[in-house]
């Protein structure tokens, strides 16, 4: 572990110290369009351990494979016209493919949890672009925060869960995007949606057809992509979704044209615009995870577009969690 955190900006200096960091094997924190991930050299065996340790991540969740761009996307992972269409037209952006994983790509084994497959995505963040080029390598990042907790998009949400545990953050300011790749399988004869996000699923099927809705239990003992855990990005306080009221203690996530104010309630967009509420969901779910609330009651979210991400991260969120209290 790190005794102290350093912070570097996205500016040539900045990126050429992260860049030296991963290639020594290092974990680095790191702006994406979508949230901050924390980066280590996808080939080594050691700093993908590494990665785990510092989350606390059970073993058997796979992490995704960032790269500069398509061409090296193709060195890790077998592509078919599916692939080559979505990369074409989505990447760089907040799509991740699910691949085969290609013999002699040199991927730690750590990275696809002992499955065959690969998770890949080309994000689409200037400073992201600037690491991955200057770096070299492919880097395998799940999101910079404790494993189960609600994902970073500011540098403090980084250093309020990681602060410590790791070398060096870059800092970029707020990630634009605020929720996480929408992942699709393409290993199988029709594509699969393992996890909404970025990118609306309507987006996707307009380019290759009709996408299989994800499984009811996403509990599977071995996931095929991050995020897939039932119980995920969760704060310390209980989460109740479709809330009509406001129980005593609790805080209050609303959405649209809501006129309640005061203490502990905070609006994703007041306009109803989903894109801002995604954007703003993981910052508000930290805000409002206060010691003086007994939970966080969240108003209906449309459940079409950047709705599905929203509202996947919110149910994960509200699965029940062993052993944990509200507000501890």
């Amino acid at each position: 572990m790190a005794e102290k955190t350093e912070i570097v900006d996205d500016g040539p200096a900045g990126i050429a110290r992260a860049a030296a960091a991963l290639r020594a094997g290092q974990p680095v924190a790191f702006p994406t369009e979508t949230v901050y991930g924390l980066g280590a050299d996808a080939r080594d065996d050691r700093a993908v351990a590494a990665l785990f340790a510092v989350k606390d991540r059970p073993r058997f969740n796979p992490l995704i494979v960032h790269v500069v761009d398509a061409q090296a996307a193709e060195a890790v992972a077998g592509f078919d016209e599916r692939a080559h269409a979505l990369a074409e037209t989505l990447w760089p952006g907040p799509l991740t493919l699910v691949l085969p994983r290609r013999a002699g790509a040199g991927l730690s084994l750590l990275v696809s949890a002992g499955l065959d497959t690969v998770a890949v995505r080309v994000p689409g963040h200037p400073a992201a672009q600037r690491l991955l080029a200057a770096a070299g390598l492919p880097v395998a990042a799940p999101s910079a925060n404790r494993s189960g907790r609600v994902s970073p998009t500011t540098p403090q949400h980084v250093l309020a869960d990681l602060g410590g545990r790791i070398p060096l953050v870059v800092a970029a300011g707020r990630c634009p995007v605020g929720v996480e790749s929408t992942v699709i399988d393409l290993t199988g004869p029709a594509p699969v949606l393992l996890r909404p996000g970025g990118i609306p699923c309507e987006e996707i099927a307009a380019l290759i057809g009709t996408v299989a809705e994800p499984e009811a239990d996403s509990g599977e003992a071995a996931p095929r992509a991050p995020g897939r855990l039932a119980s995920h990005y969760a704060p310390r306080a209980p989460v109740r979704m479709d809330a009509r009221d406001r129980r005593p203690g609790e805080a209050l996530l609303t959405f649209g044209r809501d006129p309640r104010r005061g203490t502990a309630i905070l609006n994703l967009s007041e306009s109803g615009d989903l894109a801002e509420a995604a954007a703003n969901l993981f910052a508000m779910l930290r805000a409002l995870d206060r010691d003086d609330v007994t939970g966080i009651a969240v108003t209906p979210i449309p459940d079409t577009g950047l709705g599905a991400a929203i509202n996947d991260r919110l149910r994960r969120a509200a699965a029940p969690r062993e052993g944990r209290t509200p507000g501890t």
